[in-house]
């Protein structure tokens, strides 16, 4: 496996400038790829906080319909990030530690730009990248990976006018049950609409989000569980584990100190049926899963629900471990991944053709 991954950046937005930056941590420690597209930046780390990154790390990619060719080397934890008009501004803290970006601090340089990000990870073993909607929507990403083998996978993420449908979908669940998710729409100062918030951003903006909003919901399950076993298939060696629900801080829920590989196994499928709402509907965890199934409570996460339903084949990572699923079901999570990638091209704007 090559240690460089070529990456192609491509503009279909209207946007007369769209800029990238590429961040994450390589073998060198912070990483940051430098506006040539090629030289690897490593900040030093500085005495002060929120101090300038000190090189120029904003990749101008062109108009609408251009397109630019990168190279990185091996980079864990990586975002590739994108803005449309302007670059956005990053800072560094003593570590050296990246200050990213925060669509939560309206007081943030970038809070009121239109922009988006992708997530990976580029190792010896392979590369990893997903489109994420874990905080918010905002630019449409799709996804093509060619391997060197000439094999192609994609994925095509949100339509051109997705950010648009959600954002309508939200304020239509709003009106619809009265529990806020009108609120996760943010608009720009000309009255757009610039990003669509997950749940858990939402809250950070919006105190009292959705607060007891699953109470009757979990009540309900908490009862059926406490009088039959539910099975949660842990889809590696422990196999089948089954069990009764009596507690909300011990076993599978349990965090911190001392929680088990196992456990924390249990607890991301727990919280992928509740994010789905299947509990009540399945008690064979996540093997006796239908997507067809999912959010059709209604009490569920709206939010996760329209982002799929929104999205090109309803692929995308709406919420933490929006990845577990039935073995044999559809993904959901609009992943790639390839132990031999050659070509890693990104489409921010509309869906690659």
């Amino acid at each position: 496996m090559t240690s460089t991954l070529q990456i192609v950046l491509r503009n279909s937005t209207n946007a007369s400038s769209l800029y990238a930056h590429i961040t994450g941590t390589s073998d060198d420690g912070l990483f940051i790829l430098s506006s040539d597209g090629v030289t690897a930046y490593h900040p030093p780390s500085p005495t002060a906080t929120l101090q300038p990154l000190g090189a120029d790390c904003a990749i101008n990619i062109g108009g609408s319909g251009q397109q630019k060719t990168v190279a990185i080397p091996y980079v864990s934890g990586g975002r590739i990030w994108f803005s449309k008009d302007k670059p956005l501004t990053f800072f560094v803290n003593p570590g050296p530690a990246l200050v990213e970006p925060s669509a939560l601090n309206v007081t943030d340089a970038n809070y009121q730009l239109d922009w988006g990000f992708v997530e990976f990870t580029f190792n010896r073993s392979e590369l990893y990248v997903n489109v994420s909607f874990v905080d918010f929507v905002s630019l449409p990403v799709s996804l093509r990976l060619e391997n060197s083998s000439g094999k192609i996978t994609n994925v095509a993420g949100m339509p051109s006018d997705g950010l648009d449908k959600v954002c309508r979908a939200l304020m239509a669940q709003g009106q619809k049950d009265g529990s806020g998710w009108d609120k996760l729409v943010i608009r720009s100062p000309s009255g757009q609409f610039l990003r669509a918030l997950s749940p858990n951003a939402g809250s950070v903006l919006v105190p009292g989000f959705l607060q007891g909003y699953y109470d009757n919901y979990v009540n309900a399950v908490w009862a059926k569980y406490a009088n039959e076993d539910l099975t949660v298939n842990t889809q590696f060696s422990w196999g089948d584990v089954k069990g009764r629900l009596f507690s909300c801080n011990s076993g599978p829920f349990a965090h911190g100190a001392g929680a088990t590989d196992e456990s924390l196994n249990i607890g991301a499928r727990l919280a992928a049926a509740l994010n789905r709402s299947t509990l009540l509907i399945n008690s064979n965890q996540p093997e006796g899963e239908n997507v067809a199934t999912y959010y059709e409570n209604d009490v569920t996460n709206h939010f996760a629900r329209i982002c799929h339903e929104t999205s090109v084949e309803g692929r995308g990572y709406a919420f933490p471990y929006d990845d577990v699923g039935s073995s044999h079901g559809v993904d959901q999570s609009g992943f790639l991944n390839d132990p031999q990638p050659k070509t890693l091209t990104i489409g921010v704007g509309a869906p690659l053709l």
